[in-house]
C-alpha cells in the first residue's frame, strides 16, 4: 500500500509528495475544498501523515476538524502540528485567528484525559515542544534556543501559570500518532 501524505491548509506551501489542500485555488494545490465544512473529500482511513502548519488556529471547531482528521488518517498516522503558541504576539496580531494552543490543549484527545467524552477520535501525544523565538516551519527544529525550549516545554504547566507572559513563545509544534 502506498503511503500518503495530507498537507492541511497548505496555502502557498506546496510540498512535494503530499495531497496539497487548501480553500484557495492557488498554484500547486491539488484539492480546493473548505476544512470546516465536514466531511472532507476523502476516504476512511486514507493517509499516513498530516501536516497542520499555521493552519488549526483559524478553525472554529477544534473538536470536528480533529474528529475528520481521525477519520481520514489510519491508525497510526502521524500529525505533525504547528500553531501558535497562547502567549504568542504572532497570535494576538493575526485578526484571522480563532483559537489559542497550550501543551495541553491535545491532551483532551487521549485515553488518559479526564474529558474524552467530548470526542471519540483519539491520539497518542508523541512529542511536543514549545519554542520561542522566530517563525520556523521546521518541525521540531530550533537551533538557537534549544536550552529554553526543552526546559519550557518539560515543564510547561509551570511554565504557562507562571511564565507565560513575562517570556512568551512563539510556537507549539505537537506529533500526534491516530490511535483506532
Amino acid at each position: 500500500m502506498k503511503m500518503m501524505s495530507l498537507n492541511l491548509g497548505c496555502g502557498k506551501d506546496i510540498r512535494s509528495g503530499y495531497v496539497n489542500l487548501d480553500w484557495a485555488k492557488l498554484p500547486g494545490v491539488d484539492v480546493v475544498h473548505d476544512i470546516e465544512k465536514f466531511p472532507w473529500p476523502f476516504d476512511d482511513n486514507t493517509f499516513d501523515e498530516v501536516v497542520a502548519n499555521q493552519v488549526l488556529e483559524h478553525l472554529t471547531d477544534l473538536i470536528k476538524t480533529m474528529e475528520e482528521l481521525h477519520r481520514v488518517c489510519r491508525s497510526g498516522a502521524r500529525i505533525k502540528i504547528i500553531v501558535p503558541y497562547f502567549s504568542s504576539p504572532q497570535h494576538h496580531n493575526d485578526p484571522t485567528h480563532k483559537r489559542k494552543f497550550t501543551c495541553n490543549t491535545f491532551e483532551y484527545f487521549t485515553e488518559k484525559s479526564d474529558f474524552s467524552y467530548y470526542s471519540q477520535a483519539r491520539f497518542e501525544i508523541v512529542k511536543r515542544r514549545i519554542l520561542f523565538f522566530g517563525l520556523g516551519t521546521d518541525f521540531m527544529k530550533s537551533k538557537y534556543t534549544w536550552p529554553i525550549d526543552s526546559l519550557m516545554t518539560r515543564f510547561n504547566r509551570i511554565y504557562q501559570r507562571f511564565f507565560s507572559y513575562i517570556l512568551p513563545a512563539s510556537q507549539l509544534h505537537v506529533l500526534l500518532k491516530v490511535v483506532k
